[in-house]
């Protein structure tokens, strides 16, 4: 997931070679990740049912629409039509797996019911645009709607001493109002809506991207309070938020008409750029001969 967003950043900035590497690494994390969740549905069935009960099974299908979006944006589109078929699939049944052990004092992977559910919105508004298919923007439209309250309900759930104690994915409190803000500005640009419809998505575009920031701002201030210096695998969860509001501001300031925040999204862009670095560098220390495995939002 980091590495596909931070590519759809790059490509949008024009950075076309980095965008390019930056897309054949989510690739190949993709694909190991496809295969590591076959051979535990036939190879595991106990854990895979276990493992699908938390939220982090969810990264499944927000990595597949993030990987989609990219690879519409490259032009491949049957492909992508595939991977949001695919993610469409995987989506009610990981949800209704997730959701039915939803707690209190949940950590930040807890918003990837949000971060899945806008990831739909993302790639299907994408694809409605390449397509023209109205039927496809009501369907994102939807998704929208539907991811910003299950953000809401989130929220309510979400342990608030994780900002301070949490090992990376509480960072997603905010990297999931960046994707709600990116989805918002898919919906914006979309010629389907006028009138009331489209102000109202512009409104909700830039207030869900003004709330990721304000996050940011505090999430950044907390790290600097209490450092957490020490490698986690959740720390990818840190790096993808970063990616996803970076690219949140890049993809927002056209159609909402607010120039400003292309300039801001270019500077989050290389900080999150940075931060995959040395995500990637601590990953390789830590483990010599990685990378391996995954978490929440990895790679």
């Amino acid at each position: 997931m980091a590495a596909g967003i931070i590519s759809v950043g790059l490509s949008l900035t024009g950075n076309g070679a980095p965008s390019l590497a930056a897309l054949a690494v989510a690739g190949g994390l993709w694909l190991v990740l496809a295969a590591d969740f076959t051979a535990r549905w036939y190879g595991d069935r106990g854990r895979f049912r276990a493992e699908a009960d938390t939220p982090a099974a969810l990264t499944a299908v927000a990595a597949t629409t993030v990987l989609g979006a990219r690879l519409s944006m490259a032009g491949w589109r049957p492909v992508a039509v595939v991977l949001l078929a695919a993610a469409v699939l995987l989506w009610p049944w990981l949800m209704h797996s997730v959701v039915r052990h939803w707690r209190r004092g949940s950590p930040g992977a807890a918003f990837l019911v949000c971060v899945a559910t806008q990831g739909l919105a993302v790639l299907a508004a994408v694809l409605a645009a390449d397509t023209r298919s109205d039927w496809l923007a009501r369907a994102a439209l939807v998704a929208f709607c539907l991811g910003l309250l299950l953000y809401a309900e989130a929220l309510v759930r979400f342990d608030f001493r994780e900002v301070l104690h949490g090992a990376g994915d509480h960072w997603v409190a905010g990297g999931a109002l960046a994707i709600c803000a990116l989805a918002g500005s898919k919906l914006t640009a979309s010629p389907v809506w006028a009138g009331p419809v489209h102000d109202a998505l512009r409104v909700a575009t830039l207030a869900t991207l003004g709330l990721s920031l304000t996050w940011y701002a505090v999430l950044l201030a907390a790290e600097a309070a209490s450092p957490r210096p020490r490698y986690d695998i959740r720390r990818w969860a840190t790096v993808f938020p970063l990616g996803m509001t970076a690219t949140a501001c890049l993809s927002a300031a056209g159609p909402t008409g607010v120039g400003p925040l292309r300039p801001l999204g270019e500077v989050l862009l290389w900080i999150a750029v940075a931060a995959w670095l040395l995500t990637f560098a601590a990953l390789v220390r830590t483990h010599p001969g990685a990378p391996r495995g995954g978490g929440p939002a990895a790679g």
